[in-house]
């Protein structure tokens, strides 16, 4: 492939590294932590996150093989594509698309609110009413800003939005080894009590949220052509990142469970903020722990940006999306046009208020697991077809892994299904995910004239050398 058409490698281990990490440490472990331990206990909460890490690594396993195997952007779509052809990696590639996109436009959302926590009744300019929420100008303009800035960093290259996300990434790193650490010389383990709540049940209610705080590693394959990195580091690197996020979730309960009595924790809108005040005994480390938390937002937004525009970067040059689409930018090697769509798409999401985007990011979590499947799948049909194709990480006991992760993908979008504790919400969340499998129906049929040149065009792509 010419020059011109091809990514800058310039990320690093440690880039790679953010990239994935910082988008799993969000801001879901500030808010939630306390909900968590009030559900389950406090042991109960950590084995919940413990059991939920254990199903996402072995989905991991599946990316960890196949993303050195295949270092393109857009990795579900093309590794999709290899195991069973355009129609699935059109269905992978169309449905991942709302995935990463509805936690972008959610992030966008999300900053203006956790604001509020630093400059309360900042809300001014009322402009209107969207699914029983008031979006005020205000409001809606800090995540306008956030969105451009970050589509101008991102837009300059990937290694802007890589340093972006490294000093994001180390500032949550401290301020979190600051809340464990403090929790760890100050905390008191009698406020652990009741270690349990709920029983298996208790679990059962943390461990179906657990694969969601997950979401992120899969970044990782979309700037696989722009790493500077041996291949097999890819995989190591991936598998690193889901430890990591345990390791954090794990500590963060333990950390907020002995700073807080039970009847401490009921009564916090954010315990862990108020875990980190009381174990400094100091309303500015509550303030601090609630700046990390920005960062956490910033970094899960800025790699759902890499990820969202990588992808429609690959779609494009498979020819399923518009060909502007696929293209790089000539200085600066990034796929500017791709960039620029993702962030009208964030641009606007604060306009729509803060409950349509959560109904958005709900559908977009099944969207991501199906993906999920697709991708486990993808893997277990390549072991049998192509046992010979290089693997530069090669999974140990590869078919009975593959099985497993089948099985918990499936496990997990059942999750969404009617009756389950976690299903989409009737009919918003449906519609949305529904209407969007609808309309790609539509454009699949419109693009199958160009399907002849979708595999040119992809198995062009399969077979540049790595």
């Amino acid at each position: 492939m010419e020059q011109q058409k091809s990514f800058a490698r310039v990320l690093t281990r440690k880039d790679v590294l953010a990239l994935a990490f910082g988008a799993m440490i969000g801001w879901s472990w500030v808010v939630l932590a306390g909900t968590w331990i009030e559900s389950a206990g406090s042991v109960g909460a950590m084995l919940a996150f413990l059991i939920g890490s254990i199903v996402v690594i072995f989905v991991g396993l599946t990316y960890a093989e196949l993303t050195p195997a295949m270092p393109k952007a857009g990795g579900e779509f093309v590794f999709s594509y290899r195991a069973m052809g355009i129609t699935p990696s059109f269905i992978c590639g169309w449905i991942l698309a709302l995935g990463y996109t509805s936690v972008v436009a959610f992030e966008a959302v999300a900053l203006p609110t956790v604001v509020e926590y630093l400059v309360p009744d900042y809300k001014h300019g009322y402009l209107w009413t969207v699914a029983g929420w008031d979006v005020y100008a205000s409001w809606a303009l800090i995540g306008i800003i956030g969105s451009i800035i970050l589509t101008i960093v991102n837009y300059i290259g990937i290694k802007p939005a890589a340093f972006l996300q490294g000093v994001l990434t180390l500032l949550i790193v401290v301020v979190g080894l600051m809340l464990m650490t403090g929790a760890l010389f100050n905390g008191k383990p009698g406020y652990m009590e009741p270690l349990f709540v709920g029983g298996i049940k208790g679990i059962f209610v943390v461990l179906i949220m657990t694969p969601f705080m997950f979401v992120g590693f899969d970044v990782i394959p979309q700037a696989a052509e722009e790493m500077n990195i041996p291949l097999k580091s890819i995989g190591k690197i991936l598998l690193l990142s889901i430890f990591l996020a345990a390791l954090w979730y794990i500590m963060v309960v333990f950390s907020v469970s002995v700073a807080l009595t039970e009847q401490q924790m009921h009564a916090s809108s954010l315990p862990t903020a108020d875990a980190m005040a009381a174990l400094f005994k100091s309303g500015w480390a509550a303030k601090l722990l609630i700046l990390g938390g920005i960062g956490g937002i910033i970094t899960s937004w800025n790699s759902f940006f890499v990820g969202a525009s990588r992808f429609i970067f690959a779609m494009a040059r498979a020819r399923l999306l518009p060909d502007f689409l696929g293209q790089l930018h000539p200085r600066f090697k990034t796929p500017g046009n791709a960039i620029l769509l993702v962030g009208v798409f964030s641009t606007l999401a604060p306009l729509l208020g803060r409950k349509m985007l959560v109904w958005l990011v709900d559908a977009g979590s099944l969207a991501t697991i199906v993906a999920w499947t697709m991708v486990a799948l993808s893997f277990l049909i390549l072991r049998y077809r192509e046992p010979e194709m290089e693997r530069p990480f090669r999974v140990s006991y590869g078919k009975p892994v593959g099985f497993l992760a089948v099985i918990f993908s499936l496990g997990l979008i059942s999750l969404y299904l009617p009756g389950s504790p976690a299903a989409l919400v009737w009919p918003y969340e449906w519609l949305i995910f529904l209407g969007w499998c609808a309309l790609g129906l539509v454009f699949y049929f419109w693009t199958r004239s160009s399907h002849a040149a979708t595999r040119a065009a992809m198995q062009e792509v399969l077979q540049i050398e790595k």
